[in-house]
């Protein structure tokens, strides 16, 4: 499933073998992250002028998002004022306690090496230590422990070899039956039944105490927005309603309904005001009323009031959400403009990438590739150098860069493609994100570029957007949105039709378990050795790490091929990581004639579903 479409499938939520050729190294779930605190941080982030700080809460409670959003308002003010900033240990504690991940990380934010970012014991919440059993009577289901937090009944608590999450119902402090208890306390809980052992660590999930404040502030919260009115009832005239705010925005409203001469009980300002003063279920409310009536006069129909408001309120949010509508800016190229393409490529054009070069392979005997992809941190090896010049002087040569640059990288980058440039035959390069546009501006003159499929390609807008001539269909589109998109853009496409498609690009090292090199790392990632994921059903995915930047790219298990006899594309692209050269002799050879290789190690991919 697509996380560019919101349908991440949880991938790194899952159990891993970390295999060096066939020796398991490590396991557990290793690409499962610790969740992000940033409070640390709070004064350097807002210090960068960033407009809004973001929460994530997808699949979270209500009563998560009220005590995170709490804490880090109350954090923002401080700084916003001037206060000096200090961090509440209890803040921090309840951030814990209403959810984490083996505790937090700081994720990428900080510049020393982040050791934390995985927590490979468990995926999902951990909740805070509460103590261990010292003792277990399973006739009657009491623990006892000595507790490492305060605990109350309500909580609910778990122990490390029981799935199970059990309410506390029954606290017992010195033979008596309480209702909370503190931390150091001797304490029994009754009515615990499982797989409990002495020894095992409990840990308490959530506290009824902070879930209940939390509930409190979103349920009494209501912020309205005040207005002021005006209503004008005159005899034989119709009813109008003036509505006005603080900023200046204003309007009137006329009704239908006109009054007349009251017979018996004439309408009164008061029962007047009252329906006006009706906004319960809406976002505002007035402040001020101000009514014009004439006496002695009655309302055929009072629900005429009614309707104003109604009307008022709704006119009033559109001119409010009129302020903040953005329009979409005009792109220079139509859409869906109509471009004569071959319904057929009797000649495909073949782009070869060769994710890894293997020093013992004779790459002169690559036969009908029209544009070849070496990666660049091959041309920053020397060992290479050899390999590369023949590559370079017999093919049509582009350098493929990678999906991420680091700042601290930049001008390395920037040198190591003047000295490639200069010593090599290149041709272009494979633009993997937009930054590359910026900083390689001064080659697009004499070098084509060549949009990645990392720029995610999946509408004509897109491709119209993109400044370069030649574009990479994303591979998450089917077979109909492939043509489609191909035949309706005035750019060069391409698309992948061959290889073992990286699943994820991560700047974490899997090998050194960290998110930047240091000193002291066994540098694993220089040793000529092949490295895979095991999954729990015994399939091996291919990693690939980045020495240079410390960046894992992890490759599907499974090779996609799919047939492009019927694909309205300019060329036709075949990823490479460690076949031998008869082999991908015999894959380009496949795909010129428009077939795919078959089998149970290949996948077509997404070319025939619908996402």
């Amino acid at each position: 499933r697509s996380g560019n479409r919101g349908k991440c499938a949880q991938g790194c939520r899952l159990p891993y073998s970390l295999l060096e050729n066939t020796m398991c190294i490590d396991k557990g779930y290793l690409l499962s992250p610790r969740d992000l605190c940033s409070l640390e941080c709070l004064p350097a982030l807002l210090a960068t002028n960033v407009d809004s700080l973001k929460i994530e809460g997808r699949m979270k409670s209500p009563e998560y998002v009220a005590t995170v959003t709490s804490i880090y308002r109350k954090q923002i003010d401080k700084i916003l004022n001037g206060e000096e900033y200090s961090i509440d240990e209890q803040d921090k504690h309840n951030l814990l306690q209403v959810f984490n991940r083996g505790g937090f990380s700081a994720g990428h934010l900080l510049s020393a090496p982040n050791h934390d970012l995985i927590y490979k014991e468990k995926p999902n919440h951990m909740g805070i230590f509460l103590g261990q059993v010292t003792h277990y009577s399973s006739s009657k289901g009491h623990i006892t422990l000595h507790v490492q937090d305060a605990l109350s009944i309500g909580d609910t608590i778990t122990f490390e070899k029981e799935p199970t999450k059990y309410t506390v119902s029954e606290i017992m402090k010195n033979g008596n039956n309480v209702d909370i208890v503190k931390i150091n306390d001797k304490i029994e809980i009754g009515r615990m039944k499982g797989n409990i052992s002495v020894g095992d660590k409990i840990y308490k999930l959530s506290s009824k105490a902070l879930t209940d404040k939390a509930i409190q502030s979103f349920s009494t919260e209501n912020k309205k927005t005040p207005l002021s009115a005006v209503l004008d009832v005159h005899l034989d005239e119709p009813i109008q309603l003036r509505v006005f705010d603080d900023r200046g925005i204003e309007f009137t409203l006329t009704s239908k309904e006109v009054p007349d001469v009251a017979v018996r009980l004439p309408i009164t300002k008061e029962r007047l005001k009252k329906q006006l003063c009706k906004t319960t279920n809406t976002p505002f409310y007035f402040k001020n009323i101000k009514i014009h009536l004439e006496d002695h006069l009655y309302i055929p129909h009072i629900s005429a009031i009614n309707e104003l408001r109604r009307l008022a309120l709704e006119q009033y949010a559109n001119v409010i959400c009129q302020q903040y509508r953005r329009e979409l800016p005009t792109l220079n190229e139509a859409p869906c403009a109509s471009v004569e393409k071959p319904t057929s490529l009797p000649h495909p054009q073949i782009a070869v990438l060769l994710n890894i070069l293997h020093k013992n392979f004779d790459y002169q005997a690559l036969q009908n590739i029209d544009k070849l992809y070496i990666p660049l941190a091959y041309f920053e090896d020397e060992q290479y150098t050899a390999i590369l010049q023949t590559l370079t002087q017999k093919y049509k040569t582009y350098l493929y860069l990678p999906t991420i640059l680091k700042d601290n990288y930049k001008n390395v980058f920037k040198n190591r493609i003047a000295y490639c440039l200069d010593k090599y035959s290149i041709q272009g390069f494979v633009i993997s994100h937009l930054g590359y546009l910026e900083l390689l501006k001064e080659y697009k003159i004499n070098y084509e570029f060549i949009g990645n499929y990392t720029l995610n390609v999946f509408n004509t807008h897109t491709a119209a957007a993109l400044d370069v001539p030649t574009i990479t269909i994303s591979p998450e589109l089917n077979h109909k949105e492939i043509c489609s998109l191909a035949s309706s853009t005035q750019k060069a496409t391409e698309f992948i039709v061959y290889g073992n498609l990286p699943l994820m690009t991560m700047q974490y090292c899997l090998l050194g378990t960290a998110n930047k090199c240091y000193p002291q790392c066994s540098q694993k990632c220089k040793k000529d050795t092949v490295y895979y994921l095991k999954d729990r059903m015994n399939f091996k995915f291919r990693i690939i790490p980045d020495p240079i930047q410390t960046v894992t790219t992890i490759y599907n298990s499974k090779i996609t091929s799919i047939p492009s006899s019927d694909l309205i594309v300019d060329y036709l692209r075949i990823d490479i990581l460690d076949e031998p050269i008869e082999e991908i002799n015999h894959i380009i050879d496949t795909v010129i004639h428009g077939n795919r290789l078959e089998g149970q190690s290949y996948t077509n991919g997404n070319l025939y579903r619908n996402i």
